[in-house]
């Protein structure tokens, strides 16, 4: 009967060399299944498989949710392969198992099928041979071919089919469904700036608590060319479908105009990325409630101050200008700041220039990437930048920390900086790599202290001494070699045979065959004392040889040590008390000094010395020191 089938069927069956064309176009046969092309329309490919179903075929090993993105583009990603593999073979339905297949019941947008135990009638065949009654299952491929006969198309979920065909008792199941289609999105604009609003609110923190001490958004401050708002454009649906294929197209998604809410200093621009609106100038931000048009008005000046009542901490995102004073407990965070008046809180700038007309007392001024200037006092406070210079008309009981650090007067102050240029210091502990002070000394009981910051080459030094010994023991092993070579050559028998091989080479003399034979036992009674000469030669000349290399590298070590320790230096023109200057190494390639906590910045400077090397101390005269690094590694 297998046979009789095979013959009937239209399409080449279980021939793996059978050729293509005989198959619809779009699917394809190779030596290992059925693959169908998706490069070609989708109407095309869904006539091909129904073509194959109304024929009577099922297709074994079906690969369902690949057929349905092939065919209606909802599924898994099936890459940049033109064609996928489908299933194993094509195979026509035996006749006996048609019936087995029932209708299914069809609802509003589902199908239900009842599974139940199945059996195949009694079999005659030709010869007589009789095949009783037996149990059978339903197949999901033969299902699947079955069920698109019957105008299920779309939608089987096939791990319930087959779940429910492996159950030994019957049960009724939804085994399809339509998709319905996926609304779309409106486009909408989206805030890409985080200071849209003012608010003088408490802030809420991350934690969700409330900061008292802040308002939401008392100055928002655009800088120009800031993009504000994003248009997000329209989203279009995905269309659904329902069980017979049919596909049902989503609602279309509204549009809207991004300029309508341009205002003054603002504009709607097209970019690369997406519609923006964008600020064309620097400013404070300003919405129209009625409109919502954004606008960016001019520079604001605050007279008020900053303090609880007028501001609480400000963040600010660009500069700002303050006439009245920062009170205590206030921080005030943004770039190009200048504070008019005095300045008894917090000032952390992201760049830019930070000036003090006034005074700093009991604060703090840091700058991410830029100078800060004080003009007046400032008294028992951190000051800090990470890329710029520090200049300070007067300054106690500070920690000063910074690249270049410039003070007309300081006293009980931790100054730490590359550069440090101090007019008169007084218990002062002052640390960097080229300090300049005109005049220094304690104040009352603090000692004034001063460390000149030098990289660690102790690496460098502990290669140069291991080269010395390399080096000494060479030597050594040259002059043993000569000493002996000069011992075996002094034996009497030697001394004659080694004078008649000079004479002899240098043709002074000439040997007749007697005298000849003579030499030659002379030789051979040196033969010995000869050979051990040549050997120690030898051994001399390759410790010469290793001599001269590691020499070589002695002088590349050095000259990389005297880059790698850099320039250090220390002038100091006058001492007035008890003065100590002494060498503090530091790891060049670790955490740079200047960017310690203030805290640690203390510890390391009052602390007890460790390592170094004292360049002075005493309490009068003065001192003008520099690093020579390759004197030391020549003195190593």
């Amino acid at each position: 009967m297998v046979q009789d089938v095979a013959a009937a069927a239209p399409f080449p069956v279980g021939e793996p060399s059978a050729p293509s064309a005989s198959l619809p176009i779009g699917l394809v046969r190779k030596t290992d299944g059925i693959y169908i092309d998706v490069g070609l329309p989708r109407p095309a490919l869904i006539a091909a498989i129904g073509q194959v179903f109304r024929a009577g075929y099922y297709l074994p090993g079906l690969n369902y949710p690949l057929m349905i993105k092939a065919l209606f583009g909802v599924g898994p990603d099936l890459g940049a392969a033109q064609a996928v593999r489908l299933c194993d073979d094509l195979r026509l339905i035996d006749p006996l198992r048609v019936p087995l297949y029932k209708n299914p019941k069809m609802g509003h947008g589902y199908a239900e099928y009842y599974f139940e135990p199945l059996y195949l009638d009694e079999e005659v065949l030709p010869d007589g041979t009789v095949i009783p009654e037996r149990q059978t299952r339903l197949d999901v491929d033969e299902f699947v071919a079955d069920m698109w006969g019957k105008g299920i198309q779309f939608g089987i979920d096939v791990a319930a089919v087959a779940s429910a065909m492996a159950a030994a008792k019957a049960d009724r199941i939804t085994f399809a469904t339509d998709l319905e289609p996926e609304p779309g999105q409106n486009a909408t604009v989206m805030e890409v700036s985080s200071d849209l609003h003012r608010s003088d609110a408490p802030k809420a923190r991350a934690d969700g608590r409330i900061d008292l001490q802040s308002f939401q958004n008392r100055f928002p401050q655009i800088k120009a060319n800031v993009r504000l708002l994003k248009k997000v454009p329209a989203v279009p649906g995905q269309p659904g479908f329902d069980l017979s294929g049919r596909m049902t197209a989503p609602e279309p998604p509204q549009d809207l105009t991004l300029r309508f809410y341009a205002g003054d200093g603002t504009e709607a621009q097209t970019l690369e990325d997406g519609e923006y609106l964008v600020s064309t100038r620097e400013g404070f931000l300003s919405v129209d409630s009625k409109s919502s048009r954004i606008s960016i008005t001019d520079k604001i000046v605050s007279t008020e101050g900053v303090s609880g009542r007028t501001t609480g901490n400000l963040q600010l995102a660009g500069a700002y200008e303050e006439y009245g004073d920062v009170q205590e407990q206030r921080d005030v965070t943004g770039g190009d700041i200048t504070v008019h008046g005095n300045v008894y809180g917090n000032i952390h700038s992201r760049g830019g220039v930070v000036v003090l007309d006034k005074n700093l007392v009991s604060g703090s001024v840091q700058n991410a990437l830029g100078s800060i200037s004080i003009a007046g006092v400032a008294s028992n406070s951190v000051i800090h930048t990470s890329g710029g210079a520090i200049t300070i008309a007067r300054a106690e009981n500070c920690v000063i920390s910074g690249s270049i650090v410039k003070i007309d007067e300081a006293s009980n102050c931790e100054i730490i900086a590359d550069e440090v240029v101090i007019a008169v210091a007084e218990g002062c502990a002052v640390a960097g790599r080229n300090v300049e002070i005109e005049s220094a000394g304690p104040r009352r009981r603090t000692e004034m202290v001063i460390h000149v910051l030098v990289r660690d080459v102790k690496r460098f030094d502990e290669e140069i001494a291991e080269l010395d010994v390399r080096l000494t023991g060479f030597a050594q092993t040259i002059e043993a070699g000569e000493q002996e070579a000069a011992r075996i050559a002094a034996l009497p028998d030697v001394r004659r045979y080694l004078a008649l091989a000079v004479k002899l080479r240098t043709q002074e003399l000439t040997l007749t065959p007697e005298q000849g034979q003579f030499l030659r036992k002379i030789a051979g009674a040196v033969a010995t004392e000869i050979q051990a000469i040549e050997q120690l030669k030898k051994e001399i000349q390759a410790a010469q040889t290793q001599q001269t290399l590691l020499r070589d590298r002695l002088a590349r070590v050095i000259e990389q040590k005297v880059a790698a320790a850099g320039v250090a230096r220390c002038g100091l023109h006058m001492v007035s008390g008890e003065t100590t200057v002494r060498t503090m190494p530091f790891a060049a390639d670790g955490v740079s000094l200047t960017l310690l906590p203030p805290k640690e910045i203390k510890q390391r400077l009052r602390g007890t010395p460790s390592g170094g090397e004292m360049l002075f101390c005493d309490s009068a005269g003065s001192l003008d020191w520099h690093l020579d690094p390759r004197a030391r590694a020549s003195a190593d």
